[in-house]
């Protein structure tokens, strides 16, 4: 790893395909793929135009190997605004090298540098490998919290009664 060049970068419109690329394959590994509808005309409308959240591209040696996709929330209680992390993703044949978490301590440097003081995401309750890395990093499951979603009809169905 010491002679491979990586870098970190904030993607483009240019790059909805590989972005698009990066969240099918999340999909796959999450066993989530008929959930996902995006396409690269939605992302650049949502991602890069409405400018509803921002990407990091990880490479190595050239190579998109990763990203990160995240967008700002809000805390009442600090009366700050914090990160949400909605993807973190790493191709398979890079992983273990360390790259996932140096893209995610660069998500941190953004929150911070952002006066931000806080960082969340989720992560589903079967994928022990990443519960066992970010519990190492120090981060705290939020045991108490329940997450909860209205979606497709049943958000428009809500929005109408």
């Amino acid at each position: 790893m010491s002679n491979k060049k990586f870098d970190i970068r904030f993607a483009s419109a240019k790059d909805a395909a590989v972005i698009l690329k990066f969240i099918k394959e999340l999909a796959h590994y999450e066993k989530l793929e008929h959930e996902v509808s995006a396409t690269e005309d939605i992302l650049r409308e949502w991602i890069f135009k409405k400018k509803k959240c921002e990407v990091l591209i990880a490479s190595e040696d050239n190579i998109e190997i990763g990203y990160a996709l995240f967008f700002h929330n809000f805390s009442t209680f600090l009366g700050k605004a914090g990160i949400y992390l909605e993807d973190l993703y790493i191709t398979p044949d890079y992983r273990g090298l360390g790259y996932g978490k140096k893209l995610l301590k660069e998500v941190a440097k953004i929150a911070v540098e952002r006066g931000c003081q806080r960082l969340d995401w989720q992560c589903l309750d079967w994928n022990k490998s990443s519960i066992d890395f970010y519990l190492s990093l120090n981060a705290v499951e939020m045991s108490d919290w329940n997450s909860y979603r209205l979606s497709h009809d049943f958000l428009k169905i809500f929005a109408e009664e």
